[in-house]
């Protein structure tokens, strides 16, 4: 019967093979099977898998030929050197495969290039590493002394986790004259039964110690012992008897734990306490069995103490003994057959193995991606699974020839600068009540090509320069960005020459890496005011594309003026005072205050004053707009004598200039402090007519100033229309300081050229760094002023004469910062 089982499932799997090389072609996939016996050690060759398939090993690496498996940690590799299949940890059968039947692992062998799946099981063959071992080491049987021979006594079942020959083979008796040993073999195991050949005499002998040896059929064969102890008893001659010799039940495997599953019954005629039953399971069951179910021993309920599970186990097999009172006691026995019936309580397992994470964005629809088979542990409807991908992405699920195995396949035209990464979302879900679903995702990264030539945000592109620029150094720098990554994005610069003797870009050189600008000489405003060149951007793509720009640049004046600091006063080149204060004058005196002036306008002139230096700053504040210094708090005897005070004096201009100023505080006594200020007030007399001199001076220019720039600005109101004069005076970002402006016409364009943290309503160049305004042209031509300097120039840019110029300071905020509480 095995010969013709064996025979049919070679035909099957003979047939299966042939019908996938027909359906299949190249991609065909082959099943093939070894045998390995259990603890064997890693690294211990099953079979050459490669070439028992028909493949090259020179070729393995390659196409990454490897095993395919879910598990954490697999119980075989694969050399792709030769194509070995070997143990990579070790394998114990009893723990991997319980039972006596065939024990298989079953793996998946994947190949790439083309890609191909084949199937492996692997039998675990078993050894006998395992003794027989008894559920208790003693057993007491009570017989009484009537009792005929030939009486048959059930003795505990050995257990052997081996299988096969491995297993329990016979039972052996200690030499006796009264005892022997009888096997009965039953639906999985041998029982053994002690038989009764002579009978006994109580008054003779009471108790017999018998030894019962379990032999298993391994060599050398193992062995188990259990311990019998036999009393002898007066007779009870009738035995509890079943309503049924086999219960049987059906029940969903979600019943509730205390759920009475049924309830089993036995008669004894006998009277009192020999017809007394108690009810008990055997204890030669499976040990989980007590753990799953409980036997009332007085009514007969068998209930369940914990859940049970349909995937664990389908069927159990519960043998019940009711056993009288007597002496000795009599058992009778039943089957109680329990079939757990399945419910949907296992959600379905996606199992994804990735072939490419990375796909070029050419790549053709139809390009595999991933190969992805879906498990669910339940039977039947409630084991039907159904997916699908959830998200909308140019991705498919394209199912195999065998049931729940998937591919993932490309099914749109890619576009990697549109989206360059997909999170795909496979979702399956079975067919049960409730349905149960899994969601898994798969990350794909979209592989750049060269499809994006460089660009420029602007053309033109507009910079400002300040004027006295240092020789050699990076005056500006200009980028191109490229919708492509890496290689393809990488992107090289280089400045169109021209042929003109007095052509600019002969100064000019531009860092092909990262677009810096350097100039090779200095320019000056006032005999160069703005030029243009073009640059053009090529990415290193195969092939390479390109792209250019044109640069205009405009020379801006600079702030080439420092602060000078008139008290303290000057003297070798460093300013520097002393002021002698009483000890006893209290917080908020003031000590002294530093005077100083910039004769530069606007931001460039409004100075603003920090201490760089001070030996106490619990001592001593500093007004940062006035230059006053005044103390914080009262003197103490502890604090010393003399203090350092560092003043650093600064403009706001774009190139900050400074000046510093150290004031010497002497802390005197208060008549020593009096006498010190009268010979003090005397030399400060003179020395305020002086500062009240040049305050006068500049005051006077400043007011000059501010008046004439009124006047221009009249001027220019009055020539202005209703809406073009609103275009102008809306100031609404104004912040209250210092600004300066002017504005002049360039060919077909207006500019303005706006001072530190000026504000307009106009639109500001892109690229101008807040330094110029393009404005809407509106005025006639006849409607143009010049204010401070003519601007009649040669227009470099345009190559044009700048035949119209108006120029507009705003000055809301004027300030000439030299003694501020004057």
């Amino acid at each position: 019967m095995e010969i013709a089982t064996n025979v049919r499932s070679r035909i099957y799997w003979i047939s299966f093979y042939v019908s996938l090389q027909l359906l299949l072609g190249k991609n065909a996939f082959a099943q093939i099977r070894y045998t390995v016996p259990e603890e064997s050690k890693d690294g211990t060759v099953v079979g050459n898998v490669a070439k028992d398939l028909g493949f090259d090993v020179i070729f393995l690496t390659d196409r990454r030929f490897r095993v395919v498996s879910g598990a954490k940690d697999a119980f075989f590799e694969v050399n792709q050197d030769n194509g070995a299949l070997y143990v990579h940890r070790k394998i114990d059968r009893e723990e991997l495969c319980k039972g006596s039947g065939a024990c298989v692992i079953d793996l998946k062998i994947l190949v790439e290039n083309p890609l191909e799946m084949h199937y492996v099981t692997v039998e675990i063959s078993d050894i006998n590493d395992h003794s027989p071992s008894f559920p208790e080491k003693q057993q007491t049987l009570e017989i009484a002394e009537h009792t005929l021979p030939g009486r048959r006594f059930q003795l505990h079942s050995a257990r052997d986790p081996d299988a096969g020959i491995n297993s329990i083979r016979t039972y052996t008796l200690t030499s006796n004259d009264h005892f022997e040993i009888d096997i009965r073999q039953g639906d999985e195991d041998k029982i053994p039964f002690l038989v009764l050949k002579r009978s006994l005499d109580r008054e003779r002998k009471n108790k017999h110690l018998l030894f019962v040896t379990a032999v298993d059929g391994g060599k050398p064969p193992r062995s188990g012992t259990l311990n019998v102890s036999v009393i002898v008893l007066d007779i009870n001659d009738n035995r509890p008897t079943f309503s049924q010799d086999t219960y049987q039940i059906e029940i969903y495997e979600n019943a509730s734990v205390e759920n009475i599953l049924t309830r089993v019954a036995a008669l004894d005629p006998d009277e009192g306490v020999n017809g007394e039953i108690e009810y008990s399971l055997s204890k030669a069951l499976p040990r989980n069995i007590y753990d799953i179910f409980e036997l009332d021993g007085v009514s007969g309920e068998i209930k369940l103490k914990r859940k049970l599970d349909y995937e664990e186990s389908e069927i159990y097999k519960l043998d019940v003994e009711a056993s009288d009172k007597g002496s000795p006691p009599l058992i009778g026995r039943s089957r109680v057959i329990v079939k757990i019936k399945d419910v949907n309580d296992n959600s379905p397992e996606l199992e994804v193995t990735s072939l490419l994470n990375t796909v070029p964005e050419d790549s053709k629809p139809g390009t595999v991606i991933s190969l992805i088979s879906v498990t669910d542990k339940d039977s039947g409807v409630n084991g039907k699974i159904i997916s699908r991908i959830t998200n909308v992405v140019p991705f498919e699920l394209k199912p195999s020839y065998k049931e729940n195995i998937y591919s993932l396949v490309t099914k749109g035209q890619l576009d990697r600068e549109h989206v360059s990464f997909y999170e795909i979302t496979i979702i399956a879900i079975d067919c049960g009540e409730p349905s149960r679903s899994t969601v898994k995702s798969l990350s794909v990264q979209i592989i750049d090509i060269n499809d994006n030539s460089p660009y420029f945000d602007q053309n033109p592109l507009q910079f400002y320069l300040s004027e006295n620029n240092v020789a050699g150094k990076s005056i500006f720098s200009l980028s191109a960005t490229d919708n492509d990554i890496n290689e393809n994005a990488a992107v090289a610069y280089h400045i169109v020459r021209g042929t003109n003797e007095n052509d600019v870009t002969a100064f000019l050189n531009v860092n092909s890496e990262n677009g810096q600008i350097s100039a090779l000489k200095s320019f000056d405003y006032e005999t160069l005011k703005t030029f243009k060149f073009q640059v053009v951007a090529t990415d290193s793509g195969t092939p390479p594309l390109s792209n250019n720009v044109t640069v205009i640049v405009f020379i801006l004046d600079q702030n080439d003026n420092a602060p000078v600091i008139i008290y303290p006063f000057s003297s070798n080149g460093s300013a520097e005072g002393v002021e002698e204060i009483p000890r006893n004058v209290n917080a908020g005196h003031l000590v002294t205050k530093v005077r100083a002036y910039d004769a530069d306008i606007g931001y460039n002139g409004w100075l603003l004053f920090s201490l760089q230096e001070v030996t106490d700053h619990s001592l001593f504040g500093l007004d940062r707009y006035t230059g006053q210094i005044r103390t914080l708090r009262s003197f103490t005897e502890t604090d010393e004598a003399e203090h350092k005070l560092v003043i650093l004096v600064k403009d706001n201009g774009n190139v900050s200039l400074s000046a510093t100023a150290t004031v010497i505080v002497k802390l005197v006594e208060p008549k020593e402090a009096f006498a010190a200020s009268d010979v003090k007030s005397a030399a400060k007399l003179d020395e305020e007519d002086n500062v009240t001199f040049y305050l006068m001076i500049t005051l006077g220019a400043v007011s000059l100033l501010f008046i004439i720039s009124i006047i221009v600005l009249i001027a220019m109101q009055c020539s202005k229309s209703t809406d073009y004069t609103s275009k102008y005076l809306q100031e609404t970002n104004y912040d209250g300081t210092l600004c300066h402006s002017i504005q002049y016409r360039s060919g077909d364009k207006r500019y303005m050229l706006v001072g530190p943290r000026m504000s307009i309503g106009s639109t500001i160049v892109p690229g101008s760094h807040a330094n110029t305004l393009v404005l809407p042209d509106r005025r006639r031509a006849s409607e143009e002023l010049l204010f401070g300097s003519s601007l009649l120039n040669a227009d470099p840019i345009s190559g044009s004469k700048v035949d119209e110029t108006v120029l507009r300071v705003l000055q809301p905020c004027n300030h000439k910062q030299v003694d501020s509480a004057n």
